[in-house]
């Protein structure tokens, strides 16, 4: 059974970001948590709309053309950068 907890490390880690930036968006008011004793508690349901969610086939189509978009437009800067 999954906890209904997790800790500001455990939710760095699933997110893929450092500790100090979920720190600093607790201290924001960004991400409720309880403190309890030194540590943050943060509830998974408070959480869960910060975690990236699975792709639909169209989301990655949609990404797809605006990526062949940006590429069309920007293509040789973006050559030029990739350069340096």
């Amino acid at each position: 059974m999954l906890t209904k907890l997790m800790t500001i490390p455990q939710l760095a880690k699933l997110l893929g970001v450092s500790r100090n930036a979920v720190y600093k968006r607790v201290k924001n008011g960004n991400i409720r948590a309880e403190r309890v004793g030194r540590n943050y508690l943060i509830r998974r349901q408070d959480a869960a709309h910060l975690v990236p969610h699975q792709l639909t086939s169209a989301d990655k189509r949609r990404i797809d053309a605006a990526v062949g978009v940006v590429v069309d437009q920007y293509g040789k800067a973006l050559e030029w950068l990739g350069r340096e």
